[in-house]
């Protein structure tokens, strides 16, 4: 693989905000390709203690004087706002400047088959099945994925092939900036609406996405997506559907389901084809799995090999994992934080085999809490024993006169219970005392709130 050809080879490359799970990605990516690494973020974590047994330098806070004279190229977060100290010494000193997502773009282009996955929810999902497949095909691909993935003991893998796999998020429109040969877009809802207009904004961003592909490129994209048509409108590559309710390309029937695994008949253009095993929970991921399939196919990897890597996924951190068991009761760790998200995971849960499920949500963002109260409501309400944490806030300052006890009384209001504690000390305490044997507990969110359930099981 030739060097990265934007900066000169062994350049001194700057992360402000290093410690975000992609940015740290790109950042391993580069270290292991011979540059020069330093950055900053606001707090410690394992990503930055890694980076650092690297031999990345990582400055905790972020101060112009982190900004050396021998920085050849600086990279920043979407998060990262003008007036931060290290940005204006980045651009007081005419230093090159890019995205993180500016930056993953400039390095697919140097992937023959680099492969892009987008949608509301099941990215970081379908991006770690799609991880699998090409390892279990020995395609030795490049990896950059939204969540820690078992199997590689990482979020990120340096491969020495043509393949190069990424999540790609709609926010701020970052994953415009890509340069994707194979496209999967999983789903478009409402979200990000600190960003987005309203849902016409964000289709639009969708249908621009799939406008990247290039002649010889592939769409596989949900036929179930509300007028595809409007997405597919401007892709000159093939199109290739999948879906449960429909005509589709790619289609399941018989679908079954034991101890919360499903299993299904593959329908390729109408004809039946072989039956696959899910090692993940719940109907969602037989989406997913269509998905997969479909890539896979556009690559031609044998079904044996998508059939036993689908059988053995079992997802990644974070996504329906199991935390642990303790006097009976069992814990499971979910990053659902909208409605949609939230629906599944319950739906999954409650489905298995357990007496009670209890279920600690915390909000993520005040401006999405508010979007979606009634739908956070009415998607809580299918569980019966709901406790809500603090809003977790991310990178937002204005409470917009909302709280987790906003939320639970608009549970309240339809006729479910809904407990609000104000502190994961409060919610913990409560948990040891009620929970019992043949009891599961979810905490849910994309914040903090594993912690929960980690201290209450030590």
């Amino acid at each position: 693989m030739e060097k990265i050809d934007f900066i000169k080879p062994g350049a001194h490359v700057h992360f402000i905000g290093i410690g975000g799970i992609s940015m740290s990605t790109l950042a391993e990516l580069l270290i292991k390709k011979g540059y020069r690494i330093s950055g900053s973020d606001m707090n410690p974590s394992e990503l930055t203690g890694h980076l650092t047994s690297l031999g990345a330098t990582i400055n905790i806070g972020q101060r112009a004087e982190n900004i050396t004279g021998d920085i050849d190229l600086a990279v920043m977060t979407a998060a990262i706002h003008e007036d931060n100290p290290e940005l204006m010494a980045v651009r007081k000193n005419n230093i090159p400047l890019m995205t993180r997502a500016q930056l993953l773009g400039q390095i697919m282009k140097l992937y023959k088959y680099p492969a892009a996955i987008a949608g509301a929810h099941g990215k970081t999902t379908v991006t770690s099945m799609v991880s699998e497949l090409l390892i279990n095909a020995e395609k030795d691909p490049t990896l950059s994925i939204g969540g820690f993935l078992p199997s590689i003991g990482s979020n990120f893998r340096l491969g020495n092939s043509e393949y190069f796999v990424t999540e790609a998020c709609e926010y701020t429109n970052s994953f415009l900036e890509f340069f994707p040969g194979i496209e999967i877009i999983l789903n478009i809802e409402a979200d990000h609406l600190d960003f987005f207009k309203d849902l016409d904004d964000i289709r639009s961003s969708f249908r621009r996405f799939a406008a990247l592909l290039p002649v010889d490129g592939t769409l596989i994209i949900n036929g179930e997506i509300d007028n595809p048509e409007y997405i597919t409108q401007d892709v000159t590559g093939r199109i290739i559907t999948f879906g449960l309710k429909g005509d589709f390309d790619y289609t399941a029937g018989d679908i079954t389901f034991e101890d919360g695994h499903p299993s299904f008949d593959l329908y390729k253009n109408g004809q039946k084809q072989e039956r696959f095993t899910l090692g993940v929970f719940g109907e969602h991921n037989v989406y997913n799995a269509l998905a997969l399939i479909a890539f896979a196919d556009s690559l031609e990897i044998d079904r044996g090999i998508t059939q036993k890597t689908l059988a053995a996924f079992g997802g990644t951190q974070r996504r329906f994992e199991l935390k642990g068991k303790k006097d009976g009761f069992t814990v499971v760790d979910d990053y659902a934080h909208h409605p949609t998200e939230i629906r599944a995971t319950l739906s999954t849960a409650l489905a298995l085999p357990y007496n009670r499920v209890f279920c600690v949500f915390q909000p993520h963002t005040f401006t999405r809490t508010k979007a979606f109260m009634d739908d956070f409501a009415n998607a809580l309400a299918l569980c019966d024993n709901v406790i809500l944490a603090p809003i977790y806030p991310a990178r937002e300052t204005d409470d917009l006169g909302i709280s987790s006890h906003t939320l639970a009384q608009c549970i309240i209001s339809k006729g479910r219970n809904a407990l609000c504690l104000d502190s994961f000390s409060e919610i913990e305490n409560f948990l040891k005392k009620n929970l019992s044997q043949g009891d599961l507990l979810i905490t849910m969110g994309a914040g903090d709130v594993y912690k929960i359930g980690e201290n209450v099981l030590s």
